[in-house]
Parts: C-alpha cells; sequence; structure tokens
C-alpha cells in the first residue's frame, strides 16, 4: 500500500519539526510525499530536506495583517500534494509525532465523506536529553475532550465543534468536495470548525479513528490565550459572519472576565474595551 501525503506547516518549532520526522521515519508506512509548508521560515525547508523522509518544502507569505496564514498553508500544501499524485492527505501539526502505525492506520481506514481524526496526546515537558520515541505512548493519555476508540474502531457521526486540524486525514475527493480551509481567517482560532462545518455541508462527517496516535510536543501557552486575543476577535467575527453565531465562547467570557473584551446585547457582537491592552500586558505579566 503506497503511503498518503503528510502536510505541516511551520514557523519556527525546528526542534519540533524534526522529530515529527524521526516519527515518520520509523513508522511501517512512509509519507507520499511529505509536504512541510514554511510561513516565513526558509530555514525549516533547509532543515527537512537533509534529513529522512525528506520534506518537499514550499512557502506562502504571511498574511497582509501580519498573523500565520494556517489556512491558506494547509490548502498550498494540499495542492501540491494533489498534484504529485497524493489520494489521501494526512495533515499532522508541526508540534505533532504520529505513532509508529498512524500512517498506515489513517491510510486503509480513511473513505470519501468523512474527516477521519486520530486521537492526541498532549505530552509533558521534554526530560533534559529529549523525547524519545519509544516513550511517547507512556507520558500522557488521549485528550479526554473527544472521543477514544479503540485501536480497531472507527467512530463515526462526531461533534464538527471538536474537530481539531492538528491531526486528521482525508481522501483527495473529499478534499475536493470541501474545497479546503477558508483563506479568509489569519491567526489563531476559526479555521477548524468553519473547515468541519464546510464539510458537513458538502456532506462529509467527522469520524474518530483508534489506533492513529499523535502525541503533542509540550510548549509553553497562556489561559486564556492572551497573545491571539486579536486574533481571536478578528476570526470569531468572520465565522460569525458566515455561521451566525461565534466560536471560541469560552475564552471571550473569560477575557470578558478580565475586563478585556464586552459583548454588545444590541449586535451581539464581542468587542475590545478601552483600556484593554493596560490590562492585557497586567495579565501576560502575571
Amino acid at each position: 500500500m503506497n503511503g498518503p501525503a503528510v502536510i505541516t506547516t511551520v514557523s519556527g518549532r525546528h526542534r519540533h519539526l524534526s522529530l515529527q520526522q524521526d516519527g515518520l521515519a520509523a513508522g511501517t508506512l512512509r509519507p507520499a510525499p511529505y509536504v512541510v509548508v514554511t510561513m516565513d521560515d526558509d530555514a525549516a525547508g533547509r532543515l527537512v530536506a537533509r534529513r529522512d523522509p525528506p520534506g518537499h518544502a514550499m512557502a506562502v507569505p504571511r498574511a497582509p495583517g501580519g498573523g500565520l496564514p494556517l489556512a491558506a498553508a494547509r490548502n498550498a500544501g494540499a495542492r501540491l500534494a494533489l498534484e504529485r499524485g497524493a489520494d489521501r492527505l494526512v495533515f499532522l501539526d508541526v508540534d505533532c509525532v504520529p505513532g509508529p502505525g498512524t500512517l498506515a492506520r489513517y491510510a486503509a481506514a480513511v473513505r470519501d465523506g468523512m474527516l477521519l481524526c486520530g486521537t492526541v496526546s498532549y505530552l509533558p515537558p521534554p526530560p533534559p536529553g529529549g523525547y524519545r520515541l519509544a516513550d511517547l505512548p507512556g507520558l500522557a493519555e488521549p485528550h479526554p475532550a473527544r472521543p477514544v476508540p479503540r485501536d480497531d474502531e472507527v467512530l463515526h457521526g462526531g461533534d464538527p465543534n471538536l474537530f481539531w486540524s492538528l491531526s486528521f486525514a482525508v481522501t483527495a475527493r473529499t478534499w475536493r468536495d470541501v474545497d479546503g480551509f477558508c483563506e479568509e481567517y489569519a491567526g489563531y482560532g476559526g479555521e477548524d470548525t468553519d473547515f468541519a462545518l464546510l464539510a458537513r455541508k458538502a456532506g462529509a462527517e467527522v469520524a474518530w479513528l483508534g489506533g492513529a496516535p499523535a502525541y503533542h510536543q509540550h510548549h509553553p501557552v497562556s489561559r486564556p490565550p492572551m497573545e491571539h486575543l486579536d486574533d481571536i476577535l478578528r476570526n470569531g467575527a468572520l465565522f460569525r459572519s458566515r455561521w451566525g453565531r461565534w466560536p471560541m465562547e469560552g475564552w471571550l467570557r473569560e477575557f470578558a472576565r478580565r475586563g478585556l473584551v464586552r459583548h454588545d446585547p444590541r449586535t451581539g457582537d464581542w468587542l475590545r474595551t478601552a483600556g484593554a491592552e493596560d490590562r492585557e500586558r497586567a495579565g501576560t505579566r502575571g
């Protein structure tokens, strides 16, 4: 069986990218091809070209507003993979390391009409020498927010609101039916749920796959994601214009509790408050 294409977007996090490449090299099925889409990061393309499996690097410019063009980068990677004859596409975030059987499991199980999502386990900080591939399965359990199928199981009828693009597979036909991610999104938030809703509109479902683990490498995060406040407001407003509701309302309510945003009951909009920048800086320092 020929391997599926693997598509990864990257801006920095080269150590994460190297371990992902190690995980792919150790797998029972090789990616065909391995497409690495760089965003203001030419060094990443040179890095993957020198290692096994060799990555096919392509660059996508940063969005006009400065946010990372994640949606556009995933679409560009998929186009290249399809041009090279791929009939199945696996998307992995740069933080994610596949298990040895992950690609083979995705390749065998994916069907037209589904967004197939393997489990994701969030790893603790690495030991001083870094992560070892053999140790990853024992370091963390799959994230409890989503179903955890048995290794031989596929659970159908998944909630589109629980779709995460960090590890999933589609057939080429389904990708073309959905027509990719909406490229109006830039930076953090909104594009994943939008894509899952586009898939449902095109007749595809979210499905949960056992036996295709991804291990998310640790990196510092803030809760709520203060550094992404402007992205969340911009992308959230775009999502509402397309789907009639705001996404990420948990984060928005937490921002409101901290005095950074307010909800306008007349329009339904979430807006920055006066003095939000000062409070945001103070919260980040704390």
